[in-house]
C-alpha cells in the first residue's frame, strides 16, 4: 500500500503547557478535528491513551480506533489511527515555545489502499488545516 507524508507548522497564542493539556485530552478532538463528532471508550495506561473517535461523513459514521502516546517532557503527542478500509494514519505533534505562544508542528503519515489514496490524502490534509485553524481559535479565545 502507498504511504504518504506531509507536515504543517503554525503558531498559537498560548504557552506549550496549555496547548499540550488540550491536545492530550481525547474529548478536545470533538470539533477540533472537523469530522470527529464524539469520543468514547477512553482508557489511560501510563503514557498511552486509547479511545474510539466517531467521524461523521456525509452518508456514514466511521468509528476509528486511536492510540495516543504522550510525552509531556518533549512536549509531544503521537496518535496512531486505525480506520476501516485498511487506512492507517500516524500524526506526530511537537510543541516548541515561540515568544509568548507555541509553535505547533503536526507531521502526518498515512497508509491507504490505492483505490482510496487520493480521497484519503485530500481528507487528511483538509482536516489537518482545519484542525490547525480551530486550535488557533481555541487557544486565542481561552487566553
Amino acid at each position: 500500500m502507498p504511504v504518504d507524508a506531509f507536515a504543517h507548522t503554525f503558531v498559537v497564542a498560548a504557552p506549550p503547557a496549555r496547548v499540550y493539556a488540550h491536545l492530550a485530552d481525547p474529548r478536545s478532538y470533538v470539533g477540533l478535528s472537523p469530522l470527529v463528532v464524539a469520543v468514547r471508550d477512553v482508557h489511560t495506561d501510563g503514557d498511552r491513551v486509547s479511545y474510539v473517535a466517531l467521524e461523521r461523513f456525509r452518508f456514514w459514521t466511521n468509528p476509528i480506533r486511536v492510540t495516543m502516546t504522550l510525552d509531556p517532557h518533549a512536549p509531544a503527542l503521537v496518535s496512531e489511527v486505525v480506520s476501516p478500509g485498511r487506512v492507517r494514519l500516524r500524526a506526530a505533534v511537537t510543541l516548541a515555545p515561540a515568544g509568548t505562544g507555541t509553535e505547533v508542528t503536526e507531521a502526518i503519515t498515512v497508509e491507504s489502499p490505492w483505490v482510496l489514496r487520493r480521497y484519503v490524502l485530500r481528507q487528511a490534509r483538509a482536516v489537518q488545516l482545519r484542525r490547525a485553524a480551530e486550535l488557533t481559535r481555541r487557544m486565542s479565545a481561552s487566553g
